[in-house]
């Protein structure tokens, strides 16, 4: 377990990166907190037809109910300073800026970990698992299991701020976060994500195959070729997990817009808290079960709303739809879990995309945000994976 031992922050004092890496805090001025409750008090709600619930797009009552919340009743303040509380920085990687947490355990053996969030979420879902995998001996866990934790925000996504050329892709987000863990100085590392993380945390494990241990997702998103006979070695149950997709495909207007055309949807998001809010309604289940309080919800709606980020974190959608990259088989270890109220993972597809699946988890709580849903399982999930290679 030595080659996990890095004075991590003395190479940021007084090595080769002083340059490079600055402290960072999370100070929003009250003028910018003042703005958006004038905004929220002015909200102008559209019409709504009666009776549709969710197939239409996200209910009024849902969203007027949410701002009236967050109008009287969330306290960014109190989110800002939790933020805070944890050592944050910035620097940038390949012209763009990367803001990230980086705690490390106090445990001798501790195992490096980059957890990579998606769209519409933020470093923010990975707050509640911080103390869990740096401290598992105060956690009620094993303290060889403890993980050095790094959670960098993905460039074009709140305060890694807004990308400023094209091509950010997930594969090139992988490449930077190789070079992050570079610089930071771990040789061999943990990699782990969740919806859009999942997609760059599969490539970071084909792109810095050399250093990284193996890679624990929430998805692999592996889908039919087409050909028939594929079709016909499903069963039953690949049947229902297909029809889970399909449903998903019909309502996820968002992949669609932000695939093609983000600028021409940023003006509103960046102009309209509600309708930030109302866009990000994946993080409120759209209409099906869903785990995550307010407070929660809100949080990561600020994220986007404070910095700006509504247009620049689109961009990944329209990035990887027109990356002319082949979709490559990875070969990395790999680790799924798979939770009950979210996108299903299609063994039988994944397998053929995924050579080297060593670790398959399905539970019965949670969904598509596991980290903030339910911390608890998903930190153990990690512990069981990578206590193989440790």
């Amino acid at each position: 377990m030595e080659k996990y031992k890095v004075s991590v922050q003395e190479k940021i004092i007084m090595g080769k990166e002083e340059s490079t890496i600055h402290p960072f805090r999370i100070e929003i001025p009250q003028t910018e907190i003042d703005d958006l409750n004038d905004r929220l008090d002015r909200t102008r709600w559209p019409d709504e037809l009666p009776g549709l619930g969710w197939s239409y797009g996200t209910p009024m009552h849902v969203v007027k109910e949410m701002v009236d919340y967050w109008r009287n009743g969330y306290n960014w303040r109190e989110y800002e300073a939790r933020f805070n509380s944890y050592p944050q920085f910035i620097t940038e990687i390949d012209g763009a800026n990367v803001h990230f947490f980086h705690v490390r355990s106090e445990e001798p053996n501790a195992m490096p970990l980059i957890l990579s969030h998606g769209w519409p979420g933020s470093f923010a879902e990975f707050i509640d698992m911080i103390d869990l995998l740096t401290d598992p001996r105060s956690n009620g866990g094993d303290p060889n299991d403890a993980f050095h934790v790094v959670i960098p925000s993905v460039p074009g996504y709140t305060f890694s701020g807004p990308t400023r050329d094209t091509g950010w892709n997930s594969r090139r987000i992988a490449r930077a976060w190789a070079s992050l863990m570079n610089r930071l100085g771990y040789e061999r590392y943990a990699a782990h994500g969740g919806d859009g993380g999942s997609l760059i945390t599969r490539e970071l494990g084909m792109v810095d195959s050399e250093h990284v241990i193996g890679v624990h997702v929430l998805q692999l998103f592996s889908f039919p070729t087409g050909d028939p006979s594929e079709m016909s070695d499903l069963s039953e149950e690949d049947k229902r997990r297909l029809q889970i997709l399909s449903n998903f495909s019909e309502k996820s207007g968002f992949s669609a817009i932000q695939s093609t055309r983000p600028q021409t949807l940023a003006y509103a998001l960046t102009d309209s808290p509600a309708g930030q809010l109302a866009w990000n309604e994946l993080l409120m289940g759209m209409g099906e079960e869903n785990m995550l309080t307010r407070d929660q919800i809100l949080t990561n709606v600020m994220m986007y709303w404070l910095t700006g980020t509504a247009g620049s974190s689109a961009r990944q959608y329209y990035e990887d739809a027109h990356a002319n990259e082949q979709n490559q088989v990875s070969n990395a270890r790999t680790g799924i879990a798979v939770f009950a109220n979210d996108f299903q993972s299609i063994r039988h597809f994944s397998e053929r995309d995924n050579t080297n699946i060593v670790h398959w988890s399905e539970y019965d709580r949670g969904g598509h945000f596991a980290a903030m849903e339910v911390p608890d399982i998903l930190t153990e999930d990690l512990r069981k994976f990578f206590r193989h290679f440790r």
